[in-house]
C-alpha cells in the first residue's frame, strides 16, 4: 500500500469520529432541555389558536356523533358530525375550514364548528357577489309570513312580491326549487339580506325583448313558456314579452276553457297571429300551425253517412259529438229520438260515450254539422200506418190537455192530436177538460197520418154517426117542431132539438111585438113550438121562429074557419084545438094571442103592407115581392151576421 493510500484512510477515520462527537453533543442537548422549556413551547403554540378565529383543519377520525380534526394544536379538534352536510360520505384525510368556538376543553380538546366557519367564509363571499351586483344560487326551505326563506350559504328572504312577474298565492309549490338569484339588500350589523328572482327574471327578460323587437314579425314561429291561464285564454311569455293565446285559437274545435289545452309552466310553440309595436301587445295562435280540417270537412263527412264521435259536451237543446280532434257536431234534441220528447240530451246520451250518428248537414265556412242519431235508427213513424190504418179504432191514454185539444199516446213516444173539433158532434166543447181528464183511457178513431212531420190526428165524436146528417134528413124547411130552451143569449135563445142538436132562435124572431131581452119571454127549460125557417148543414146551424109558427097558426085558422062580415069571428074558438095552450109562447094566453091576431087582420086590410121594424131581411125581401101583404109559406131565417159566432153550432 502506497503511503497516498494510508493517508487517506487515516483522514476518512478523523472526520467520522468528528461526525460521532456532534451527535453526541446534540443528543446531550436534547436530554438537558428541561420540561419547562417544553411547556414554554407549547404555551408559545397556543397563542396562535383564540375563540373566533377559522382555521383549515384536516379530519383524523370519524365517530357516530363526532369528528376529531387535526388543526396543528397539541390535541385533536372536535367537531359534532351533524355539522357535515354529507357525514356519511366523510373520509380521514378531508381537510375543510372550521371556527374554533372554544380553544379548550376541560379535557384539553378545542371545541370547533364548521357550520360557523362555513357562514363566516358564505358572509364574505355574498358581500363580494352584492358589490358586484352579481348572481347567487338558492334554495327554498320554507314558507314564513310575507314570502320565503332561501339558502344561499346563510339564511335569505325572499318576499313573494319577488318571486315571479305576477303575484301568486300558491307559495308552497316552490319549496325545494333551486334557482338563481339577485341580492337587492343587505344589512351588516344585522346580517340581513334580502333576494330576489324576479329582479334578475326583469333583467333577463329586458335583453330577451329588444331581441324579439328586432325580429318579431307576423306568422312566424316562436317558443314561449306558458305564465297565466285565464277564462277566455292564455299568456305565453314568448321571450321578454308575453302574449294573449285566446281561447279560440288554441284548436279547431270547441275549448270550454283554456286549462283544457295548456297549463301553466308548458312550453310550447305559437304562431304570431298580430303585433303593435306601439303598445308591444302580441295575438297568438296554437291551432294555425296545424292545416284547418273543416276545409276538406264536406269531403270527409258527406251528407248521409253514418259516422261513430264521442260526447264531448252537452247543453239544453243538444249534444256535441267530436268526430276527429278539431272536429265537432251537434245533435239537437229533435233528433235524438224518433218517438220519445227528449228535454235534455242527458236523457239519452253521457259524456265521453261512443256514439254513431248521421251527418245531415256540413257548413265548412261556419265550421258547423249537424248530426243525428235517431236517423241510424229505423222510423217507426214509416210503419204506422200499417200498423193503426186510417178508421181504425184505437185506445189510448190522456196524456195532456191543451186549449186546442188533448194529446192521446197510443204507444210509447206516439200521441194523437184529439182537436176540440173532434170531441163531440153537438156539444160545443171549448176546453177538452169539459170532457177528458188526464190519464183517462179512451177509445179514438184514426183520422190522419203525416209520417214526414210525425204527426197523427184522431177523433173522439168519429166513433159515432154524425147526429146532423139525421136531423137534416127528418127536419124540412117550414117544419112546426116542438124545442126546449137551453141557453139564453143577448140575442135570442138556443133551443134543443132531438138528439142533442140546438137551434138558435134569434130575437127577432120571439114575436111579432119587439123583444129587447130574450128573458123578458123565455126561461130555460120552457118548452114551446118553433118553426124551421133555415137548415145549413155545412155550417151545422139551424133557424128556427116562434113569430113564424104563431103567423101559421093564425092562417090555418082563418082558412078553417073563415072571415065573418064586421071582421067578427069565433078566432078564440077556431084556435081552441089548433093552438094548444102548453106550446104557446110563455106569458101568453090564447085570448092576448087573438086580440093580437084580430089587429093585425084589421090592419092588413086597412093599409099597405109595413116592414116591421127589427125584421129579418128575407122578410123585407118578401113583402115587397108579394101583392097585398106578407108572403104564405117559408119565411127565411135571419141574416148570420145578426147572430154573434158563439151562436155556431
Amino acid at each position: 500500500m502506497s503511503q497516498q493510500s494510508e493517508n487517506n484512510m487515516a483522514g476518512t477515520a478523523v472526520l467520522e469520529m468528528e461526525e460521532n462527537r456532534q451527535d453526541a453533543l446534540e443528543r446531550e442537548l436534547e436530554e438537558q432541555l428541561s420540561m419547562a422549556d417544553m411547556d414554554t413551547l407549547i404555551q408559545e403554540s397556543m397563542q396562535n389558536f383564540k375563540e373566533g378565529e377559522v382555521v383549515r383543519g384536516t379530519v383524523v377520525d370519524v365517530g357516530e356523533d363526532r369528528v376529531l380534526v387535526d388543526i396543528g394544536y397539541k390535541s385533536e379538534g372536535v367537531v359534532p358530525r351533524s355539522e357535515f352536510v354529507q357525514p356519511e360520505k366523510l373520509n380521514i384525510g378531508d381537510a375543510f375550514d372550521f371556527y374554533i368556538d372554544d380553544p379548550e376543553n376541560e379535557l384539553g380538546m378545542p371545541i370547533l364548528s364548521k357550520q360557523k366557519a362555513d357562514r363566516i367564509k358564505n358572509w364574505e363571499h355574498i358581500q363580494e357577489i352584492y358589490e358586484h351586483d352579481g348572481v347567487i344560487e338558492g334554495v327554498i326551505t320554507r314558507r314564513v309570513k310575507g314570502g320565503l326563506k332561501v339558502d344561499i350559504g346563510i339564511d335569505a328572504f325572499m318576499p313573494a312580491s319577488q318571486l315571479t312577474f305576477r303575484p301568486t298565492g300558491d307559495l308552497e309549490r316552490y319549496i325545494g326549487q333551486r334557482m338563481d338569484l339577485k341580492i337587492i339588500k343587505l344589512t351588516k350589523r344585522r346580517r340581513n339580506v334580502v333576494v330576489s328572482r324576479r329582479k334578475l327574471l326583469e333583467e333577463q327578460r329586458a335583453g330577451e325583448k329588444q331581441r324579439l323587437l328586432e325580429t318579431i314579425e307576423i306568422g312566424k314561429t316562436l317558443n314561449g313558456e306558458v305564465k297565466n291561464i285565464t277564462d277566455f285564454g292564455a299568456f305565453v311569455d314568448v321571450g321578454g314579452i308575453d302574449g294573449l293565446l285566446h281561447v279560440t285559437d288554441m284548436s279547431w274545435g270547441r275549448v270550454k276553457h283554456p286549462s283544457q289545452v295548456v297549463k301553466v309552466g308548458d312550453r310550447i310553440q305559437v304562431m304570431v297571429l298580430n303585433f303593435d309595436p306601439q303598445t308591444e301587445r302580441i295575438s297568438l295562435g296554437l291551432k294555425q300551425l296545424t292545416q284547418n280540417p273543416w276545409k276538406s270537412a264536406a269531403e270527409r263527412y258527406p251528407v248521409g253517412s253514418v259516422v261513430r264521435g264521442r260526447v264531448v259536451s252537452m247543453t239544453d237543446y243538444g249534444a256535441f259529438v267530436q268526430l276527429e280532434p278539431g272536429i265537432e257536431g251537434m245533435v239537437h234534441v229533435s233528433e235524438m229520438s224518433w218517438t220519445r220528447r227528449v228535454r235534455h240530451p242527458n236523457e239519452v246520451l253521457q259524456l265521453d260515450e261512443a256514439v254513431d250518428v248521421m251527418v245531415l248537414s256540413v257548413d265548412s265556412e261556419a265550421e258547423k254539422i249537424a248530426l243525428g242519431i235517431k236517423q241510424t235508427l229505423p222510423n217507426p213513424w214509416r210503419q204506422l200506418g200499417d200498423r193503426y190504418p186510417v178508421g181504425s179504432v184505437v185506445k189510448g191514454i190522456v196524456r195532456n190537455l191543451t186549449d186546442y185539444g188533448a194529446f192521446v199516446q197510443i204507444e210509447e213516444g206516439i200521441d194523437g192530436l184529439l182537436h176540440v173539433s173532434d170531441v163531440s158532434w153537438t156539444k160545443k166543447v171549448t176546453h177538452p177538460s169539459e170532457v177528458l181528464e188526464k190519464g183517462q183511457e179512451v177509445q179514438v178513431k184514426v183520422l190522419s197520418i203525416d209520417p214526414e212531420n210525425e204527426k197523427i190526428s184522431v177523433g173522439l165524436k168519429q166513433l159515432e154517426d154524425d147526429p146532423w146528417q139525421a136531423v137534416v134528413q127528418k127536419l124540412s124547411l117550414g117544419a112546426h117542431v116542438e124545442v126546449e130552451i137551453a141557453k139564453l143569449v143577448s140575442f135570442g135563445a138556443f133551443a134543443r132539438l132531438e138528439n142533442g142538436i140546438e137551434g138558435l132562435i134569434h130575437v127577432s124572431e120571439l114575436s111579432s111585438d119587439r123583444v129587447q131581452k130574450p128573458e123578458e119571454v123565455l126561461s130555460i127549460g120552457d118548452k114551446v113550438m118553433a118553426k124551421v125557417i133555415s137548415i145549413d148543414p155545412s155550417d151545422r146551424k139551424i133557424g128556427l121562429s116562434i113569430r113564424e109558427y104563431h103567423r101559421d097558426l093564425e092562417k090555418q085558422a082563418v082558412e078553417q074557419h073563415g072571415q065573418p062580415e064586421g071582421g067578427s069571428v069565433d078566432v078564440q074558438a077556431a084556435l081552441q084545438g089548433v093552438v094548444p095552450a102548453s106550446m104557446l109562447l110563455a106569458g101568453r094566453s090564447i085570448a092576448d094571442g087573438m086580440q093580437e091576431y084580430m089587429a093585425a087582420v084589421n090592419a092588413e086590410k086597412t093599409k099597405e103592407p109595413e116592414i116591421e121594424a127589427g125584421a129579418p131581411a128575407e122578410d123585407q125581401a118578401a113583402v115587397e115581392s108579394t101583392p097585398g101583404g106578407a108572403p104564405e109559406g117559408v119565411v127565411a131565417a135571419p141574416a148570420e151576421e145578426t147572430a154573434p159566432k158563439e151562436a155556431n153550432q
